[in-house]
C-alpha cells in the first residue's frame, strides 16, 4: 500500500491493537464418561523445523456416546519442552504432557474428532509418543485424523481462545494447489490455468515489531471460514524482516523461531482450506530519509524504497528453506519499491531495482531483485516469485526490460492499483499493463480505494478479468475505511461499503 495511506493504516492498527484480543471464558466443568463407556483414538503429527516443532494431536470419539469434558495425556522420551499451546490448556511436568478441553469445545461427538496443538523446543532425537490416554482411558493411536472432523486451529497465539463456540462451518476443502508459471498464466501442477482472487491479511508486518503479537485480529479456522465465504482462493500475508530474523529490536516472544512458527502455522491453516498463500517482504531495515521516506528508523518499522542486502537476503534464504517444496506458497520479493524517488530518475531506479548494491540517494546496500531471486533459488526452492515494479509497484513499464534472470523461468509481475495511483485509468492499463500481461503472469498484489466505496473496483476488476490478471484486495482487517482500504467491519466477514463491492464481484465470477 502506498506510503501515505499505509502510514494512516498502521497508525490506526497500532492504536487499536490492544482491543483486538478476545476475552477468555472460564473453563466449565463437564462430567466425564466412565472408563467403561469411553472409546477413543488419537493421532499425532508434527511440523518439525530442527530445533522445534508443532505437535498436532487429534482426539477421535470412536464410541457411541459423546465425550463430555476431556483430558488428554501422553509422555515424551526426550527433552521436548512445551513453549505454548492452543485449542486446549497445555501443561507439562517432566516428560509428561497434559491437555484439557477449552471452555468453547468440551464435547467430542461420536465419530467426530478435535485437534489441539502446541509448540515445543528440543535437541537430539524427537521421537513421537505412542501411548495416549483420554480421561485415564488408553486410546489407540491412529495414522491420521479422520476426514470428517474439521478441527478449529490457530497459529501459536498470544491471543486467547474465542469467547463463544465456533460456528458450524464446512470442513476445509483440502490442500491448496501448487502453482507455477506457464507462459503468460499461472497454472496448477496438472497444467490447468489458475487466476488468483483473494485478500490481503495485514498485521504480521507491524504487530510483532510494535510489541503487540503476531497478527492483527484472529487467525484461526473460524476467521478463515469467513474469508472463504467470499469465494476467495488466495491470501497474501505481509511479513517483517526483523521479526523473522529475530533481531534485538523485537520482543523475543514475537521474534525468530516464535514468529516463524506462527507464520508457518497460519500458512498450513490456509493451505488446509485450499488457499494459495503469498508471502510478502513488507517492512525492512535501512535508514532512509530521502524523498517519500516513511520513517527515519533504521529498523523494519516502515516501508523503505528498496530492501537492505544485509537483512533481505538472509530473510529470503530462510523463508525459502522453510517453504521449499510447498509450491502452494508464492514469494512476493518486496512489497512496493520506489527507488527512482531516491535515485532521481526512472532509468537509475530500474537499475537499482534489478541490480541493487550502491544506489544513489539510498544510504544502505540494496538487495536488488536479481540477488533476491538468486538467494531463493540457491536453496533449491522452485516457488513462483512475484516482483513488484517501481512507484510502489504501480509502474511496470520497464519490468520486462529489467526482468532478472531465473533459471526456472518462474517469475511473475506484481502490480498494485489504488484510485490515488498514477496509473488508475483504463487507458493507462491498456497502454502499460495489457502488453505485459500478454507476456507474463501479472498478479495485482494489492487493489483498493480510500473512499469506503467500490466505484474504482467496479471499473478495475472487470478489466483485470478480461486480461486474465489475478488480484488480491487490501485488506481483510477491521480498520476504519477512512484510514485506509478495509474490506470488513467484523472478522465474521461483515463487509464495509468497499468490501461489499468486492464480495459482490467475486460472487459474480
Amino acid at each position: 500500500m502506498p506510503r501515505a495511506a499505509r502510514a494512516r493504516t498502521a497508525a490506526f492498527a497500532a492504536a487499536t491493537a490492544a482491543c483486538t484480543a478476545l476475552a477468555v471464558l472460564p473453563l466449565t466443568a463437564s462430567a466425564a464418561p466412565t472408563a467403561s463407556s469411553l472409546s477413543c483414538g488419537v493421532s499425532y503429527a508434527v511440523n518439525d523445523w530442527g530445533s522445534g516443532f508443532t505437535a498436532n494431536v487429534t482426539i477421535t470419539d470412536t464410541g457411541t456416546t459423546p465425550i463430555n469434558g476431556w483430558t488428554l495425556g501422553y509422555a515424551y522420551t526426550g527433552n521436548q519442552t512445551l513453549q505454548n499451546g492452543w485449542n486446549g490448556t497445555w501443561t507439562q511436568t517432566g516428560q509428561s504432557v497434559t491437555v484439557t478441553n477449552p471452555a468453547y469445545a468440551p464435547t467430542i461427538n461420536p465419530g467426530a474428532g478435535y485437534t489441539t496443538s502446541a509448540n515445543f523446543s528440543y535437541t537430539g532425537p524427537n521421537t513421537a509418543p505412542t501411548a495416549f490416554t483420554v480421561n485415564g482411558t488408553a486410546c489407540g493411536p491412529q495414522s491420521s485424523p479422520p476426514p470428517t472432523s474439521p478441527p478449529p486451529t490457530s497459529p501459536p497465539p498470544t491471543s486467547p481462545p474465542p469467547t463463544s463456540p465456533p460456528p458450524t462451518s464446512p470442513p476445509p476443502t483440502g490442500q491448496a494447489p501448487a502453482v507455477h508459471v506457464a507462459g503468460a498464466t499461472l497454472a496448477k501442477a496438472d497444467g490447468t490455468p489458475i487466476t488468483l482472487h483473494g485478500v490481503n491479511r495485514s498485521g504480521a508486518e507491524f504487530m510483532c515489531v510494535q510489541g503487540h503479537g503476531f497478527f492483527d485480529g484472529p487467525a484461526d479456522q473460524t476467521s478463515v471460514t469467513a474469508m472463504k465465504s467470499w469465494g476467495i482462493n488466495a491470501v497474501r500475508v505481509p511479513l517483517n524482516e526483523d521479526c523473522w530474523l529475530g533481531h534485538s529490536n523485537v520482543e523475543p516472544a514475537y521474534a525468530g523461531a516464535a514468529y516463524i512458527s506462527a507464520v508457518r502455522s497460519y500458512v498450513d491453516l490456509l493451505h488446509r482450506n485450499g488457499l494459495v498463500t503469498v508471502l510478502d517482504l513488507h517492512w525492512t531495515d535501512g535508514a532512509y530519509t530521502g524523498p517519500s521516506a516513511g520513517c527515519s528508523d533504521a529498523d523494519a518499522t516502515c516501508q523503505k524504497p528498496m530492501p537492505d542486502a544485509a537483512g533481505a537476503l538472509p530473510f529470503w534464504t530462510s523463508v525459502a528453506q522453510t517453504f521449499k517444496g510447498d509450491d502452494a506458497t508464492v514469494f512476493d520479493l518486496f512489497n512496493e519499491p520506489y527507488p527512482s524517488r531516491a535515485t532521481g530518475s526512472a532509468a537509475s531506479g530500474w537499475a537499482c531495482w534489478r541490480d541493487g548494491g550502491s544506489c544513489a540517494g539510498i544510504g544502505f546496500r540494496v538487495a536488488g531483485m536479481q540477488a533476491m531471486v538468486d538467494a531463493v533459488r540457491s536453496t533449491g526452492a522452485d516457488n513462483v516469485l512475484l516482483l513488484g515494479g517501481l512507484e510502489y509497484a504501480n509502474d511496470l513499464t520497464q519490468w520486462a526490460a529489467y526482468r532478472p534472470t531465473d533459471p526456472l523461468h518462474n517469475l511473475a509481475a506484481s502490480w498494485h492499483s489504488y484510485n490515488f495511483n498514477a496509473c488508475s485509468t483504463s487507458s493507462c492499463w491498456d497502454a502499460q499493463l495489457g502488453p505485459l500481461a500478454a507476456q507474463v503472469p501479472v498478479v495485482t498484489g494489492e487493489a483498493g480505494e480510500n473512499d469506503c466505496a467500490h466505484g474504482y473496483l467496479d471499473t478495475l476488476l472487470p478489466w483485470l478479468d478480461r486480461h486474465g490478471v489475478s488480484y488480491l484486495a487490501w485488506a481483510w482487517n477491521t480498520w476504519d475505511c477512512g484510514s485506509g482500504p478495509a474490506l470488513i467491519s467484523s472478522y465474521d466477514g461483515t463487509p464495509t461499503g468497499f468490501g461489499a463491492g468486492y464480495r459482490a464481484h467475486l460472487a459474480g465470477l
